[in-house]
C-alpha cells in the first residue's frame, strides 16, 4: 500500500480567521490542556464569534473607564501639622480626599508660610483661617469666604492662679493681665468692658513663662495648647481659675475652612467634596484617636517639629469638645449668623474693619446646612 503523503496545510491566524472546523477546535483546546466539555468543543457561531472579539477590544477600555479622574487641590493651614489639624492630615493618609474624588496636597503652614497670604495669592485652593482673620480680608477686598465652620466655640482663654485671689472677674480689677497681639485682645477687652473691669494689660509673648513666674496675674492660654502646658509645669487644675469666653457670652469661633469666591465658582463640586472629605477625616480621627495620633506624630517628624504624644493627645480631645461641642445638635461645618455677627461687631468697636460685609456673601456653605 502506498502511503498517503500529506501536502502540509497553509496556518491561518485565529486572530484573523475564527471561523475554524470542529476537528481543529477540538485539537485547539487539547493542546491548551482545555476540558473535552462539549460546551467548549463545539464551533462558534459567526454573531457569537463577532461578539467575542468585540468585547475583547472593549474591556481595556472598560476597565480604564471604571479610574476615577481626580481633582489635584492645595490646602494650608494656618500653623504646623499638629492635632489641631489632625482631620485634615487624617483624611489625606486614610485616603478619603481621593474617595472624594481629590488629588490633594497639603501645603506647610506656620509662621513662614501665613494661610491667608497663600489663599488671597492663589497659591492655596483651601484653607483655615479664623473669623477674626477672614472677616477683615473680606472687608478689605480680598473676595474670601467661608465653607465651613469647623469649630464652633472659641478656645480663646484666660488663666488665673487661686493663690493670686482671683476667682471671679471682678477679682480682676487693678491685676496685671497678658494678652498677645490685636487680634487676640478684642474678646478678652469685651471681656473687661462686660465686667467694667480696669487692668493693667502687659503684652504676652507666646510662651506662659511669665505666668509661670508671677509676671503677670492672668495669662492668655488656648485651651488646647497653652493651657495644657501650664498643667504640664505642675499647677493643677485645681489650683486655677480659668475664663473661657464662649461661657460669657463672647464666642468667637475660631478655625473655619475658607477659599476665594473664584475656586466656588469655578468648581463648586470640588469645594463641596473638600468640606465633605474633611468632615469625615475629622469624625474618623475622633473615631480612631490612637491612629490619628500616629499620622499627626509622622507628619511633625517630617516636619522637625518637636512635639510630644502627651500633648498632641489632648490637643486632639480638645478640638473634639470645640467641633462637637457636649450636647450641642448644630451639624458640623455650620456658621451661626449670631457668631459671625458678634465676631464682626467687636472688630468693628476696636477699630480693625468700617463696615460689616454681608453674611451672606461671606458664608457659601458646602455642608448643606443652612445657617441655623
Amino acid at each position: 500500500m502506498i502511503p498517503q503523503v500529506r501536502t502540509p496545510r497553509k496556518r491561518l491566524h485565529f486572530a484573523l480567521h475564527p471561523f475554524r472546523s470542529a476537528r481543529t477546535l477540538r485539537l485547539r483546546a487539547v493542546q491548551a490542556g482545555a476540558s473535552r466539555s462539549p460546551s467548549l468543543l463545539r464551533p462558534l457561531c459567526r454573531p457569537c464569534a463577532r461578539a467575542l472579539i468585540l468585547l475583547l477590544v472593549l474591556l481595556p477600555f472598560a476597565a480604564g473607564a471604571e479610574e476615577p479622574v481626580l481633582k489635584k487641590a492645595t490646602f494650608i493651614p494656618q500653623w504646623v501639622p499638629q492635632a489641631q489639624f489632625a482631620g485634615y492630615y487624617t483624611a489625606l493618609d486614610k485616603g478619603i480626599y481621593q474617595k472624594h474624588g481629590i488629588d490633594l496636597e497639603i501645603l506647610p503652614g506656620g509662621p513662614d508660610h501665613p494661610g491667608d497670604v497663600a489663599l488671597e495669592e492663589g497659591r492655596a485652593d483651601f484653607g483655615t483661617l479664623w473669623l477674626s482673620t477672614s472677616i477683615p480680608m473680606r472687608e478689605e477686598g480680598v473676595p474670601v469666604i467661608n465653607l465651613a465652620q469647623i469649630m464652633q466655640h472659641s478656645a480663646l482663654m484666660l488663666v488665673a492662679k487661686k493663690s493670686s485671689g482671683i476667682l471671679e472677674p471682678q477679682d480682676m480689677n487693678g491685676k496685671k493681665v497678658g494678652l498677645w497681639g490685636p487680634i487676640f485682645q478684642i474678646q478678652p477687652r469685651a471681656f473687661f468692658e462686660k465686667y467694667h473691669l480696669d487692668v493693667q494689660v502687659v503684652r504676652q509673648s507666646y510662651s506662659v513663662n511669665l505666668f509661670l513666674r508671677n509676671g503677670v496675674d492672668v495669662a492668655s492660654a488656648m485651651w488646647y495648647n497653652e493651657y495644657h502646658t501650664i498643667l504640664n509645669c505642675g499647677l493643677n487644675p485645681e489650683e486655677l481659675t480659668t475664663f473661657f469666653f464662649h461661657e460669657h457670652g463672647l464666642n468667637f469661633p475660631e478655625d473655619g475652612i475658607y477659599a476665594l469666591e473664584a475656586t466656588r465658582e469655578r468648581d463648586p463640586e470640588l469645594c463641596r467634596a473638600f468640606v465633605q472629605a474633611s468632615i469625615e477625616g475629622w469624625e474618623y480621627a475622633f473615631d480612631h484617636p490612637t491612629e490619628a495620633l500616629d499620622i499627626v506624630m509622622a507628619n511633625l517628624k517630617r516636619a522637625h517639629v518637636p512635639a510630644t504624644r502627651v500633648h498632641q493627645r489632648w490637643m486632639l480631645e480638645r478640638m473634639r469638645d470645640l467641633i462637637r461641642p457636649e450636647g450641642s445638635t448644630l451639624p458640623v461645618g455650620t456658621l451661626r449668623r449670631e457668631d459671625y455677627l458678634r465676631v464682626a461687631e467687636g472688630l468693628r468697636e476696636n477699630g480693625m474693619i468700617e463696615t460689616i460685609p454681608p453674611f451672606e456673601t461671606f458664608y457659601r456653605s458646602c455642608t448643606g446646612h443652612a445657617d441655623q
